[in-house]
């Protein structure tokens, strides 16, 4: 395989690339002994919004691998960096579909958190008691009265965010719903389609290049899955490596009208090719 020109920066995503649910895929403690001795730049960026910063920090510390908060990026931080600035100061209340990975960057950004069932009512006089918007992520505790919540705050003219739309999620024990599912069940009942900050959009890669301090040119991304990860980095003018320890596989690539730059069959084969270019 020809070496890799031009790299001053990685953005790679974690679920199916780094781990299955709690289990670290082969090959996890070297690809980052790779990318510190070679002093590569990267930012962990993921679809997933269930966990906070310093819980992923944590989690890559049981797997024996040390990153600090700034190397990574959630689709939750990156949706409340998004909203802060494009939403008037006076849209700050929210109802959230989600866990603390969410809700914690939309306290940090100044966001209140409205609860169950404190919703709107125009012809009864309450205004104020409502959400401006309603967020949905990955939510593993997720409830019938948490869904009636957003859907009713949507219907009386909340506007409706999502973290990210991916279907599914990859477990150590295989695909399990993602927060495409809650979205679809929202979308369907109250006819309003949700607008996603994560993969495929282009803003979660936007963000990560702003944090590496690095360019579309010379910066790759690295993913499982080419319905986010890869076509996200084609949205943003990235050259991309499709692992294939996660969603999708090399057959698949013929299914879509774009492709990774790379494909490789895990984190192993990325070292390899890592310490060949650099």
């Amino acid at each position: 395989m020809s070496k890799i020109d031009n790299l001053a920066g990685l953005i790679i995503d974690m679920d199916g690339v780094l781990w299955h649910g709690n289990n670290p895929i082969n090959g996890l403690v070297e690809f980052f002994s790779t990318l510190r001795q070679l002093s590569l730049p990267f930012i962990l960026a993921t679809n997933n919004a269930s966990l906070t910063q310093q819980q992923y920090v944590d989690k890559l510390r049981i797997m024996g691998v040390d990153v600090s908060l700034d190397e990574v990026l959630t689709s939750s931080m990156a949706t409340a960096r998004y909203l802060v600035h494009n939403l008037p100061v006076t849209q700050r209340r929210a109802f959230v579909i989600g866990e603390d990975g969410l809700k914690q960057p939309l306290v940090e950004q100044g966001f209140i958190l409205t609860d169950l069932y404190q919703v709107n009512q125009a012809a009864k006089g309450i205004t104020e008691q409502g959400a401006d918007i309603v967020v949905s992520g990955l939510d593993r505790q997720l409830t019938w009265d948490k869904l009636a919540t957003a859907t009713l705050n949507i219907n009386a003219g909340a506007a409706f965010y999502a973290t990210n739309a991916d279907t599914t999620l990859p477990t150590e024990l295989g695909e399990v719903m993602g927060n495409g599912g809650t979205i679809a069940a929202l979308e369907a009942v109250t006819g309003i389609k949700a607008i996603s900050i994560g993969k495929p959009e282009p803003i979660l890669y936007q963000q990560a290049l702003e944090k590496l301090g690095t360019t579309t040119e010379n910066t790759i991304a690295i993913g499982d899955r080419l319905n986010t990860d890869i076509l996200g980095a084609v949205n943003a003018g990235l050259r991309s490596i499709l692992v294939l320890t996660g969603i999708s596989s090399e057959k698949d690539i013929a299914d879509v009208a774009y492709s990774p730059t790379w494909v490789m069959a895990d984190i192993i084969e990325v070292s390899r090719l890592l310490r060949q270019s650099v």
